[in-house]
């Protein structure tokens, strides 16, 4: 695929990185109502690649021109057993069978998809309409269900500096953001999706500019933690793995030189759901990343609102950012 231009997603305002090359957005979907096998038929039908059974929760397609997509059940426990292969008949592979029906029952599936243009993203497009229709299950699927949709766009440039306006640009709206997106409420209850503390807030709207180590410092006082709307941990692992390791000690968080936007429902049961709307609310977040004058204004505004003992009153300023979105045009 070389086509440059999307008819579904909101453009970049910054489509290239710093050394020329087209920005890249890798989508992470979760879902239920399918088997691991049944996914990958659905994908396979679509990509038509090299497909690659890791194990009984794991399998993967490779194609020729977009990458590698990975078909996962998301618990690390049962792909770790499950990669030790267990003899067939004996009584561990039993158990690992029985593991598994009953994590597909109850984990996330999850498909990942490899690193795109926005434009190679559009291929998603009919593949979500097919797993809609194959019975698969997002967000509003039960009480229990958490799964969502995670946005990894690469960064434009991997200068502290800038990274730290779509830092800031993120926390001015991620109050905003939770309600606009309207995150689902288990979702909110779990771990996963904490918004950035007050005071992390208020310290980056102190910040003009940060060296590389200042803002990861920064970063890991308020937030040592994968578990945060937008997970800062990958880039900073791909900048300096020890210190992040030291600070949280995860395995599962992967450097890579992206942001990681963990916000948005899945919503793949819904009709007219898209990926385009998860899209839609990170796209936001690029465009006051790279205005800087509306940047410094609400960095001001949020200081200039901020109440001894009490904070900032969110619900006010919710309202705020939602008039001003309205008026650009931008929401």
């Amino acid at each position: 695929m070389t086509q440059t231009t999307t008819k579904r997603f909101k453009p970049l305002q910054r489509p290239e990185t710093d050394s020329g090359q087209l920005r890249t957005i890798g989508f992470e979907i979760e879902f239920s109502g399918l088997s691991v096998q049944q996914t990958l038929d659905v994908l396979q039908a679509h990509l038509q690649g090299q497909v690659d059974h890791i194990s009984l929760a794991e399998r993967s397609i490779q194609h020729e021109s977009l990458g590698t997509f990975h078909i996962e059940l998301d618990w690390s426990y049962l792909k770790r057993i499950a990669r030790e292969r267990p003899t067939s008949g004996t009584p561990e592979h039993i158990w690992l069978e029985e593991l598994h029906a009953l994590a597909e029952r109850m984990v996330p599936m999850e498909i990942v998809c490899p690193p795109m243009t926005l434009a190679q993203c559009e291929c998603l497009f009919p593949i979500i309409k097919a797993l809609r229709e194959a019975g698969a299950k997002g967000t509003d699927e039960s009480w229990i269900a958490a799964y969502g949709v995670h946005v990894n766009p690469q960064v434009a440039s991997e200068d502290s500096t800038d990274v730290l306006r779509y830092v800031q640009a993120f926390s001015l709206l991620q109050w905003w953001l939770f309600k606009a997106l309207k995150v689902d409420t288990t979702r909110k209850l779990s771990p996963y999706i904490d918004k950035y503390p007050e005071a992390y807030i208020r310290h980056l709207c102190t910040q003009s500019e940060v060296s590389q180590g200042q803002l990861i410092d920064d970063y890991l006082r308020y937030n040592a933690s994968r578990n945060r709307a937008l997970d800062m941990l990958p880039l900073f692992s791909h900048w300096r793995p020890e210190v992040v390791a030291k600070a949280v000690g995860d395995e599962k968080v992967g450097a890579r030189p992206t942001f990681h936007f963990r916000l948005p429902n899945c919503q793949i049961e819904q009709k007219n759901w898209q990926l385009d709307s998860a899209w839609h609310s990170w796209w936001v977040v690029e465009q006051l990343a790279n205005d800087s004058d509306a940047l410094a204004y609400w960095k001001q505004a949020f200081l200039a609102a901020d109440r001894p003992l009490v904070g900032v009153d969110e619900s006010a300023w919710i309202d705020r950012i939602a008039s001003w979105l309205h008026d650009r045009a931008w929401w």
